[in-house]
């Protein structure tokens, strides 16, 4: 397992964010899934967030990414979904007849957290401290 790091702690932080287009109008193909990839990759160092992972369907697009601490992830998706929405519309502006007044991003959001442990194996773990192992007191 890879840990993370700067000047005071030790972390591993990674996310599932996806993120719906406005009424999950069919409007992602490789091109634009491509340019909103590449516009994820440029705002994300401002935010301490590294891309992982990136794929699409035609209505929405999944995201693993890596994060820190301090990282604001709300404020990084807020400005992720403004910027990337103006940049698409720009840049395809085909697009802005499929949109519903011209929203590219649903509001809403899913982010999940992930890890290498289950939450159950985590909550074992914590209760077990402070026990004795029975092989240790033999």
């Amino acid at each position: 397992m890879k840990l993370d790091n700067n000047n005071h702690s030790v972390f591993m932080l990674h996310y599932h964010l996806i993120m719906c287009v406005k009424f999950r109008n069919k409007v992602i193909d490789d091109k634009i899934s491509s340019r909103l990839k590449e516009i994820f990759e440029k705002i994300a160092p401002t935010y301490n967030i590294t891309l992982e992972e990136w794929n699409h369907d035609i209505d929405h697009v999944h995201i693993l990414f890596r994060g820190q601490p301090n990282t604001e992830i709300s404020k990084f998706i807020n400005a992720y979904k403004s910027a990337s929405s103006r940049l698409i519309k720009k840049e395809f502006p085909q697009i802005r007849k499929s949109l519903w007044k011209e929203m590219f991003w649903s509001q809403s959001f899913c982010l999940l957290t992930t890890g290498g442990a289950t939450v159950d194996i985590i909550k074992q773990y914590i209760q077990s401290q402070g026990k004795k192992d029975d092989k240790q007191s033999h």
